[in-house]
């Protein structure tokens, strides 16, 4: 016999016998012979039963996940000799790895000829997806050192409990005893990450404010919505006798797309989601697009097809979301009587929602009208003064009825209707060629 990719020799146990062990588990298996030097001669061990106990007890020890179960240990008689025989199975819950060195190349080793060599990222990466398929937060978490401090107070706010048995039932912890990519979205160890800033204006020329979180994903859930909350400034008007506070995005439209971030992204692509406040509008941008088969027609009806199913379990079993596929309708229903309606905009790698400033449009709408011209207005703001007036002056108008009234193109009457409708000054109708619009109130 010689040495090679499945075939080991060792003179006498070592605890270097475990980089042998781990590297035939985490490539096509292997045998390792222990009593044989390395140029095949049998040296033979003195009492073969206690070096079978010392190679059980280290694989149990120190390597992880559990693998004794794929390891047959026994004795066999070569030239008079005993010689302890380890056979190794190729292991199905792969990477295996050194229990004080984690999943990263120092603790993961494969097989490389006649040799047991640690294993580069990209070699643990394909190990992880072979073994957990494709799902991310099914897929066994790289880093397995994780602590849930914020997660269990969390849990113990909604008086519920947060061991073990809960952590395996909701999928934190996998069947073979390992943390999982979800497992580590809800730890104090959490790599994915929020980024929210404050733009001055309508446009991202000059920033005002901006904020990253990290930690535990409720926990940038509850630092998020704070964040914002210190932008979402309340408006009072006094129509009567009682005064009326209406906020500038409705409390629960923010909340249910901050869920939809942070449930429906897509963690195995890189990237932080993004939260854009301007004066005008939030944009919530969440990394990955619609789930494939699905369209926006689709998500606007309420279908749901969820891209991380434990996750979106978590969250409903701590009442965070009532029931899959209500998110997006409740935001419609935020917005049912307010002249601007939320946007949802999707690309093959990112999805994005718009909440737009209900006070901000009808404060727009109220400066453009007539009865408060301004000597100083510009020359866009005279184009949807006269825009108003003759939407006020007809039900409905058309493109080209705009462009005899401003006197100008095709194309720019086309912009000056594309901007009035984002703002909020009018209403549209129809598709195609019977497309009119009329005043948004």
């Amino acid at each position: 016999m010689l040495e090679g990719k499945n075939i080991e020799f060792k003179r006498q146990y070592t605890d270097d016998i475990k980089y042998a062990v781990l590297a035939f588990a985490n490539t096509e298996g292997g045998t390792l012979y222990i009593g044989i030097n390395d140029d095949g001669s049998v040296e033979g061990v003195e009492n073969p039963d206690a070096v079978m106990l010392q190679v059980m007890n280290m694989i149990r020890d120190t390597i992880r996940p559990d693998i004794t179960v794929a390891v047959d240990c026994n004795t066999e008689l070569m030239e008079n000799k005993h010689v302890v025989v380890l056979i190794i199975q190729r292991g199905v819950a792969r990477p295996y790895y050194l229990a004080n060195k984690g999943i990263r190349p120092a603790g993961v080793y494969v097989r490389q000829g006649a040799s047991s060599v640690p294993a580069s990222e990209t070699a643990i990466l394909q190990m992880i997806k072979e073994s957990s398929g494709d799902v991310y937060e099914e897929a066994r978490s790289l880093n397995q050192n994780l602590t849930f401090k914020e997660a269990e107070a969390y849990f113990a706010k909604k008086h519920l409990q947060f061991g073990d048995v809960q952590k395996r039932t909701l999928q934190l912890i996998s069947a073979d005893g390992t943390y999982s990519n979800l497992g580590m979205l809800l730890s104090d160890q959490c790599i994915s990450i929020i980024k929210l800033a404050v733009f001055e204006g309508s446009k991202k020329t000059v920033f005002h404010d901006r904020k990253e979180l990290s930690g535990s994903l409720f926990k940038q859930l509850e630092d998020a919505y704070a964040y914002i909350n210190q932008f979402n400034y309340t408006r009072s008007e006094f129509p009567g006798l009682e005064r009326v506070d209406t906020r500038d995005y409705p409390p629960e439209a923010v909340r249910e797309a901050l869920l939809n971030a942070v449930i429906h992204r897509e963690y195995g692509i890189g990237g932080p989601t993004l939260i854009s406040i301007f004066d005008d509008r939030i944009e919530f941008v969440t990394i990955g697009g619609l789930v494939k088969g699905l369209s926006l027609a689709d998500i606007k009806l309420g279908v749901s097809m969820l891209r991380n199913k434990n996750l979106a379990n978590v969250f409903y079993r701590l009442h965070l979301i009532e029931a899959y596929g209500t998110g997006l309708l409740k935001i419609d229903e935020c917005y049912a009587d307010c002249a601007v309606k939320p946007q949802l905009l999707a690309t093959d790698n990112a999805f994005k929602i718009v909440l737009p400033n209900i006070n901000f449009a009808a404060k727009l709408v109220k400066n453009y009208s007539l009865a408060d011209e301004s000597k100083t207005a510009s020359k866009k703001e005279e184009r949807y003064q006269i825009v108003l007036e003759l939407a006020r002056k007809n039900s409905l108008v058309t493109r080209s009825m705009i462009e005899k009234a401003l006197h100008v193109s095709t194309s720019t009457a086309v912009l000056v209707l594309k901007k009035m409708l984002q703002l909020g000054l009018l209403k549209k109708y129809g598709e195609g060629r019977n497309v009119s619009y009329s005043l948004a109130c």
